[in-house]
């Protein structure tokens, strides 16, 4: 027995020995083959002699590759011999670790060898994926060429921005794609890009990060980071290949008549990124960051009680305070579908579905799971951001429902994007709720400019007192018709 450990032990420190050799050798193969990439330029660049392909790579005048980062990509052949280094490394530290152990001499009820399935996790880890990804960035590394579809002579062939990010799957996302043998779409062109906004070059880091990840693995718990981007503008994000977690004790959800008004199970949603762990906490009326506009929000005793009339509010309320009934009964039967641009959880899509309108909630989860939530009362999230065009065609909402979105702190150029964004997909005749807009007094001329400058039809428009210097603006408004 204590021969067959030592001839185990022999066998493993043989192999590493020599995988240290063939990476060596693989190394000074990479190294050459990248040098002679670089002074090979003629078999990129057919027709042309060497002091013309030089003055096509250097040149940033007409005929020259301008947008092509030859530095960035001299850091990616870099960046692989680093990776490549970083391996010979490890074998080399393990094997020296192995051949401390072996000099030891432990007894034989102590002898500590690797099984079969460490070692296949260990070439897996430590070996393969290292080994693949290094793989993967050398035959992305290509030097421009002339457009083969007889293009401007000017653009290369491979975008410059493929080599502007490190993580394998963005230059994957971002790389050109070719139709299959050639054969253009149903548009006319034979290529699809991966577009990303100039915000996700700007968080380079932050994206590379992002997209960093085993490929048919779990996706990393990283959707806070995700949501940052977009926040950011990056807006929206590349399509990522792994799997999307989920909560282990995701429970049945509840019937449809019951979920509107009643808080989903906590097993239902990861908490793993909120101050709170449970919906408990989040009823409580206490203003966190975060959600402080979205107090209460999770009480959904009060959440019932809001937009209709009851003995139980009705002193409370203020000129401010449009009922959804008196909204309906503006359009009868003609509000079917509608946007709901809020703060909140959905109350307002759960009453109006109540009515038989059917509310899309824009949701994004600061400080709190609020598109899960919303989701989970049977109700249809959007997630999306202030920065991203709206996913729907034009004219093909009946209503655009808004509370406690801009709160008199949004940018007036932004609001005015946001704006015509909302007048665009709310169709001819249909309805624009602007529900408690806040703002101070002083700015309040402005903001009614960015309502009133559409020359839409008034139904209600009343402006009260919040405090002494801020007020609320409500108004009910109809999109004209246009020709």
């Amino acid at each position: 027995m204590e021969a067959f450990f030592c001839l185990a032990r022999c066998r493993f420190s043989r192999l590493m020995v020599a995988m240290q050799l063939v990476m060596g050798v693989f190394v000074i193969c990479i190294s050459m083959a990248s040098l002679h990439r670089f002074y090979t330029t003629d078999s990129f660049l057919p027709g042309l002699d060497d002091s013309a392909n030089c003055a096509r790579l250097h040149t940033v005048g007409a005929d020259g590759y301008a947008g092509f980062d030859i530095r960035a990509l001299a850091d990616r052949v870099d960046d692989v011999l680093v990776q490549l280094a970083e391996l010979q490394d490890k074998l080399e530290a393990t094997a020296l670790k192995i051949g401390k152990k072996t000099k030891k001499g432990k007894p034989h009820g102590k002898q500590e060898n690797m099984t079969l399935p460490e070692f296949r996790r260990f070439l897996e880890d430590e070996v393969i994926h290292p080994l693949y990804g290094a793989h993967i960035s050398l035959r992305l590394i290509r030097i421009p060429r002339p457009d083969p579809d007889g293009g401007d002579d000017d653009a290369p062939a491979v975008d410059p921005l493929v080599n502007f990010f490190m993580a394998e799957e963005t230059r994957k996302y971002v790389t050109t794609k070719g139709n299959r043998e050639g054969r253009p779409n149903v548009y006319g062109t034979n290529r699809t890009y991966g577009s990303i906004g100039h915000a996700c070059v700007l968080m380079r880091r932050e994206l590379d990060e992002y997209m960093s990840y085993d490929v048919g693995s779990y996706c990393p718990d990283d959707w806070d980071l995700g949501q940052r981007l977009m926040l950011g503008g990056c807006d929206p994000l590349p399509r990522r290949r792994c799997l999307a977690r989920a909560s282990k004790l995701f429970q049945r959800p509840l019937p449809i008549n019951e979920s509107l008004w009643k808080l989903p199970d906590d097993g239902n949603v990861r908490w793993s990124r909120y101050h709170c762990r449970g919906y408990r906490c989040l009823s409580a009326k206490n203003p966190r960051p975060g959600y402080s506009r979205c107090v209460g929000c999770f009480d959904m005793d009060r959440e019932k009680r809001r937009w209709v009339n009851t003995s139980r509010n009705a002193s409370t309320t203020s000129l401010a305070d449009f009922r959804i009934d008196e909204v309906l009964a503006v359009k009868p039967g003609e509000l079917r579908i509608g946007l709901d641009v809020s703060v909140g959880t959905g109350s307002f899509a759960a009453r109006m579905r109540e009515r038989g309108v059917t509310i899309v909630s824009a949701a994004l989860n600061l400080g709190a799971p609020f598109a899960e939530t919303v989701a989970l009362r049977g109700l249809v999230p959007l997630y999306a951001t202030m920065s991203q065009r709206l996913p729907f065609f034009d004219n093909t909402m009946d209503i655009v429902h808004t509370a406690g979105f801009f709160e008199g702190w949004v940018d007036l150029q932004l609001m005015d994007f946001v704006l015509f964004d909302w007048d665009r997909v709310l169709r001819p005749g249909g309805l624009l709720w602007v529900d408690r807009f806040a703002c101070a007094r002083r700015d309040l001329d402005d903001y009614m400019y960015m309502f009133l400058q559409f020359r839409y039809k008034k139904h209600r428009w009343v402006v009260s007192f919040k405090s002494k210097d801020e007020v609320y603006l409500s108004a009910l408004l109809e999109k004209p018709p246009r020709s």
